[in-house]
């Protein structure tokens, strides 16, 4: 089975330049109007999507992102509308790939093994689960590895040289870093950080590393996007979801072009 994620992956080196990943909240502002701001982000340029599952305590979420879960919550959203837009959209756009992304209360508490196989159903390359850490893996790892579904794992500037094996452990897709040891939002860890942090972090493992929390400017993704394999823009993106709710898709669309702009002007450094 082809794998997108290394193929996103694949296919953004071999231009040259980092992937970039976006993250929108599912059903923000609604569940109908989710659609239009995907397609917006594949049209912007969008290598990779995750897709944030609504949850009504984000703890690793600043106020964009929780703000964002109350609207689609307040929509109305169901874990059921999150498939179903996963689904739809993995009709419309065959060889992106599309990452669910949330806690582990709408992910197992109907069973690891019907979360897998309605997110393999729905054609979702990968899961990251932010409150389920590595020595928990059994809750959750063992049936997203037996559907094919990556599970994604989170490094942070915590994550040592003793703590690292245990986050690779059982992990596919890429490596999310986490580049601030806070919440998601408009902190922003200094360029030098990330550096040593992603070299420390290829020192151990093949997958390709992804930088997020903070990145807002194209400047920003472009800098990071010299040393990472992987540039994530998130809140930034939920924010002019929020400001234009269900006129948002061309405001998206021109944001997430500004980002791949920067990422094509800007050859990587490996």
């Amino acid at each position: 089975m082809s794998d997108r994620i290394a193929d996103a992956f694949a296919h953004a080196r071999a231009e040259g330049r980092a992937a970039l990943v976006t993250f929108v909240t599912g059903g923000d502002p609604t569940p109908q109007d989710t659609a239009a701001v995907l397609d917006a982000l594949v049209e912007g340029g969008a290598d990779l999507i995750e897709l944030g599952m609504p949850f009504t305590d984000p703890m690793a979420d600043g106020t964009a992102i929780q703000l964002a879960n109350l609207r689609s919550l307040g929509a109305g959203t169901k874990t059921a509308d999150i498939f179903a837009i996963a689904g739809a959209f993995r009709q419309r756009h065959p060889l992106i790939p599309l990452i669910l992304m949330g806690y582990a209360n709408p992910m197992i508490r109907r069973g690891a093994e019907w979360f897998a196989a309605q997110a393999r159903a729905a054609g979702v390359d990968g899961v990251i689960c932010v409150d389920i850490p590595p020595e928990e893996d059994a809750e959750l790892g063992p049936a997203l590895r037996a559907a094919g579904v990556h599970l994604i794992r989170l490094a942070t500037p915590t994550t040592d040289v003793a703590r690292l094996p245990a986050v690779l452990q059982g992990s596919g897709g890429f490596l999310y870093y986490v580049s601030v040891a806070g919440i998601t939002g408009k902190q922003q860890a200094a360029q030098a950080s990330i550096e040593q942090a992603v070299e420390h972090l290829k020192s151990g493992t093949d997958l390709p590393i992804a930088v997020g929390f903070g990145v807002r400017t194209p400047e920003q993704a472009a800098a990071i996007g010299r040393v990472a394999d992987g540039v994530v823009v998130g809140s930034a993106i939920v924010e002019i979801v929020g400001q234009h709710g269900a006129a948002a898709a061309p405001h998206v669309k021109q944001y997430v072009g500004s980002l791949r702009a920067a990422l094509n002007a800007k050859e990587p450094a490996r």
